[in-house]
């Protein structure tokens, strides 16, 4: 597998020696050939899909732009978009649909022989495909006009570094980088460098050494389900899903600025949020932002009364929490989400101004309320994982259960000492970037200390590695 991270930083580094000594026209020919290279060597069966549906865009992009004619101009806008949701559609929900559909019929009586098809799903088809949705509509709505090279656009969407598991990228904000010449920037190098630094700490000590203890609770390692249990196992799945999302995010924004490019923030420290919205403004932002925009707007937003805002609120997040997933535990993740959500917006409703006032609170507030809602927050969050992370609803509610259960063995002990060396320094590296407004740790200060922050990190990497066997979760997305 090319993201085994050795392999990786060594197709990196061949690719960022190469590239720099080659013009700008050569350099997007040689990008996107690396870049088609890195998902063949992934899977080289689904190459084709992502071929057949960039060069359709392409050319439906160029009929959107240039006819006067609405229906023709409609007409191309749907091909894209139905081709683009037709393969989403097929490879990741087909068995999903298929089974429901019968599990359905089963409890009325009706038994309904079916088939499960083995579909594999291709590596990243859920991010590109949001990537292709949003490059066409934009350029529908005349808010962006076409890429005038296939090249171009077929790298704007296949540049290695987001192709597998994002973030996703706003055609208004890559596509320009990719099409115009990039100059070499020391110090955007030395940054890059250094996020990819501290992604790899994140995913490494952070994420893998608390799946160790996740994967112990949910899988009942640590015994049957009880309130010891289901604390050690949620709040070591929620610094495990955090530092490695957030650690390959920093990979990924590090491996594009090694190339001249920027990638979008894609998480503000999310636990010191201290309200849903907050927490879906700093999690996941490429995701949250998408959903926002080309779905939630589209419904009609908070334009229509407020029924219909909670409306828009629930069907957004029923929808994103399907994304990650062909699995009714997401629809009920989503679900949790977007009844809080309605919730909390109706709640601030009913003081005069507070809604308007929320956001202009500072991020730096340290008084005891603002940690008290973040503390609750979190906590909340914590809950709502358990359905991300078990099999299934029915496996959700027995975890759950057991918060009813007390027992303790010496063994819990031990495993709380060890998530808490797992999980303070990821909360004290946010604390410190909230605080100084930083992407990463003490990135405004001088090289000096950054080299040193960068060396203490890998030594730590080197020393405290967790299990190697651990995959980043979003790739299965």
């Amino acid at each position: 597998m090319l993201f085994d991270t050795p392999v990786y930083i060594c197709f990196l580094t061949a690719v960022v020696a190469l590239y720099w000594r080659l013009g700008w026209r050569a350099q997007n020919v040689f990008l996107l050939a690396a870049s088609y290279f890195f998902y063949a060597w992934w899977d080289w069966r689904f190459l084709g899909l992502i071929l057949l549906s960039t060069v359709v865009d392409y050319y439906c992009s160029h009929i959107v732009d240039r006819s006067e004619d609405a229906l023709k101009r409609k007409a191309a806008l749907t091909l894209s978009v139905a081709l683009n949701l037709g393969f989403l559609g097929v490879f990741k929900y087909f068995n999903f649909f298929v089974d429901s559909f019968a599990g359905l019929l089963a409890t009325i009586g009706v038994d309904v022989p079916h088939e499960t098809l083995r579909i594999l799903l291709p590596p990243g088809i859920s991010f590109y495909t949001f990537q292709a949705l949003a490059y066409i509509v934009d350029v529908y709505f005349r808010r962006l006009k076409p890429a005038d090279s296939l090249v171009d656009y077929a790298l704007f969407i296949s540049l290695f570094p987001h192709l597998i598991a994002g973030p996703i990228q706003r055609p208004a904000h890559l596509l320009p980088q990719v099409q115009k010449p990039r100059t070499f920037d020391a110090s955007r190098f030395f940054d890059g460098l250094l996020l990819i630094t501290s992604g790899l700490f994140r995913k490494v000590v952070i994420a893998d050494n608390c799946a160790l203890l996740a994967n112990a609770a949910f899988n009942g390692a640590l015994g049957a389900p009880s309130l010891a249990v289901v604390a050690i196992g949620v709040y070591a799945f929620a610094w495990q899903i955090y530092g490695d999302f957030s650690g390959y995010s920093d990979m990924a924004r590090g491996s594009a600025q090694l190339l001249g490019f920027h990638f979008m923030v894609n998480f503000r420290q999310p636990y010191l949020a201290r309200g849903l919205q907050e927490f879906w403004r700093r999690w996941h932002i490429s995701l949250s932002t998408w959903l926002r925009d080309y779905l939630y707007i589209s419904l009609g937003g908070s334009r229509q009364g407020e029924r219909k805002t909670y409306r828009n609120l629930m069907l957004t997040m029923l929808l994103g929490g399907l994304w990650h997933g062909a699995n009714w535990t997401f629809v009920v993740w989503g679900a949790i989400h977007g009844v809080g959500l309605a919730i909390e917006r109706f709640v601030r409703g009913l003081v005069p101004g507070l809604r308007d006032k929320e956001d202009a609170i500072p991020s730096r507030d340290a008084s005891l309320g603002a940690w008290v809602r973040r503390v609750l927050l979190f906590h909340l969050v914590c809950v709502t994982w358990i359905f991300f992370r078990a099999p299934s609803i029915g496996d959700a509610f027995a975890f759950l259960g057991g918060l009813g259960q007390f027992a303790w063995v010496p063994e819990y002990a031990t495993a709380c000492v060890f998530l808490a060396a797992a999980t303070l320094p990821l909360f004290f590296i946010d604390c410190l970037n909230e605080w100084r407004n930083e992407e990463y740790v003490l990135a405004k200060s001088s090289y000096r200390v950054r080299i040193a922050v960068a060396m203490s990190l890998m030594l730590a990497t080197l020393l405290f590695a967790g299990s190697s066997t651990n995959a980043f979760i979003y790739f299965q997305f």
